[in-house]
């Protein structure tokens, strides 16, 4: 009679054990212990770095009503806000998936206007709007339309010509048709789409209660920094960044809750087939309209010659500004900053993204800290930076920096994450050092993600700098001198302004493609 022997794997003892439970919590321990040290020692002023105890006191004298009375003005806003775009994103993302001929009218046209980020509108929504409520739901709207109609035309476009067959097949009415194969088939890419704008929106409407508001969250941090009463402005901080990470959590369920069948994990914008010579023409007719409908409404004043230019007047604004230099020199000073910017908070997010992909426990030690941090709003670090730094060139250069910093490491983080198993045995039988494995197979691995990477943080550098120059406005720059116009009513100089904004921004996300094309060609040969 034989006995079944059993073997028991080794169990996690000791270190192993509660290590990785004890790591997220060292790099928060010590920056709290660091801050307490620094305040009690007097290292710092208590009006630069206000001590924790301080800041915990506001948090509760605040919190027994006109934080949440700033709090839930900005809430009310954000909600009107994603009332307005998502309903129009819908309509308007749905028209042009479902109509070829839509797509190819309005496309063109919504694409090119998309191309002046949200910022650049600023100037000229507060002269079309005052600094009224009116101009808090505009800057919503346009932050949030954008990801929501690009997202909702490529879910209910590239289902069209499948669910037309089933439809086909299956008989099916158009109500049935749309809410039972359309819906579910644009959904995925509109939930993603959703996620984008809620992040978009919040930042927006923080960027704008900075620059131009009474009452809301963003102002009660103006409030603290003009009086150098930095403990509302942590507490505020504090607060952005709940509110960051309960959106996130949010439609992080929602999703959840709403898609349960496989699909694709992105949604990708891709162009049609070449168009006609007709279909070419059709794509200028809005634009051709919508400039005609500009001029006509100038020449007759149906709007103050003040607050909107002729486009003639735009294109002379532009012209004169290149031959003087003065357009020339503030694009300059801007693109110095974000290459700056970017390369210090883009090198530095390379670098950690490597290190938290390689090793794990710096993973465990950094990873929790920075997932926390990257869900407070960018602009929401803005007054914080300028009583640290100033409003000179190094509050700029860190501002660029913080948002450049956090593509870039998630990016290099998850493509590291994503590379493989098969290339550490690759590593192992070919005996290859740290270094070499290094630069042979996990860089080129992780070369796709690291460059899309790159190419959204080209795009955060640039709308960083603008954003550090509206509320930083020294040493000019294109967002410093669109500031100045709008005081001036140089309505001209203020279109010019956003014109060049928006070529440039669309120049980087073309040279951002280019580059993960060609650093990545090596995949598709």
């Amino acid at each position: 009679m034989s006995t079944a022997q059993t073997t028991s794997l080794p169990t996690p003892h000791g270190a192993a054990l509660w290590l990785p439970r004890v790591l997220p919590w060292l790099l928060p321990l010590g920056l709290f212990s660091l801050w307490s040290l620094a305040s009690r020692f007097g290292w710092m002023s208590e009006q630069i770095l206000p001590a924790p105890s301080l800041v915990w006191q506001t948090l509760l004298e605040f919190g027994s009503g006109e934080l949440w009375e700033h709090l839930g003005i900005s809430l009310q806003r954000l909600g009107w806000g994603l009332l307005g775009g998502v309903g129009s994103g819908i309509l308007l993302g749905a028209l042009l998936g479902a109509s070829p001929r839509a797509e190819r009218l309005i496309w063109p046209t919504f694409a090119s206007l998309a191309q002046v980020p949200t910022l650049a509108w600023i100037p000229l929504f507060m002269l079309f709007f005052g600094i009224g409520e009116a101009l808090k739901l505009v800057v919503l709207v346009k932050a949030i339309i954008v990801p929501i109609t690009v997202h909702t035309l490529v879910g209910v476009r590239d289902a069209q010509p499948r669910l037309r067959e089933a439809a086909a097949v299956l008989r099916l009415p158009l109500h049935l048709r749309i809410w039972r194969l359309t819906i579910p088939a644009a959904l995925p890419s509109f939930m993603a789409g959703l996620r984008l704008a809620l992040a978009t929106g919040w930042s927006s409407l923080l960027a704008v209660e900075l620059l131009a508001s009474s009452e809301g969250i963003g102002y009660l941090m103006v409030w603290g920094r003009q009086l150098f009463m930095l403990d509302i402005v942590f507490v505020c901080i504090l607060v952005i960044g709940l509110i960051g990470i309960g959106m996130d959590k949010g439609i992080a369920v929602l999703d959840r809750r709403l898609i349960h069948w496989p699909h694709p994990p992105t949604a990708e914008f891709r162009r049609g087939a070449a168009a006609s010579g007709w279909q070419r023409l059709q794509s200028l007719l809005l634009p051709l309209a919508l400039l005609a409908l500009w001029q006509l409404a100038c020449e007759r004043q149906w709007v103050d010659a003040n607050i909107l230019a002729t486009p003639l007047a735009v294109l002379q604004a532009t012209w004169q500004g290149l031959l003087d230099a003065t357009l020339l020199d503030a694009m300059l000073r801007s693109l110095g900053r974000a290459v700056g910017g970017l390369l210090l908070g883009g090198g530095l997010g390379i670098l950690l993204g490597l290190l938290l992909g390689l090793w794990r426990p710096a993973e465990h030690l950094f990873g929790p800290t920075f997932s926390v941090l990257r869900h407070v709003a960018i602009f929401a670090w803005v007054p914080l930076l300028t009583a640290w730094f100033g409003l000179g060139e190094p509050a700029k250069i860190v501002f660029v920096s913080l948002a450049t910093f956090f593509p870039l490491l998630i990016a290099t983080q998850r493509g590291i994450a994503n590379l493989s198993p098969q290339l550490d045995e690759a590593a192992r039988v070919l005996r290859l050092s740290p270094m070499l494995r290094l630069r042979k197979l996990i860089l080129p691995g992780a070369a796709p993600a690291i460059f899309a990477g790159l190419r959204l943080a080209l795009i955060f550098a640039w709308l960083g700098t603008i954003g550090a120059e509206y509320f930083m406005p020294s040493n000019g720059g294109i967002g410093s001198l669109m500031i100045s116009a709008q005081q001036l009513f140089r309505m001209d100089q203020v279109m010019a302004g956003m014109l060049l904004v928006g070529l440039t921004g669309a120049l980087l996300n073309a040279l951002g493609q280019q580059l993960e094309t060609r650093a990545t060609r090596w995949r598709h040969a």
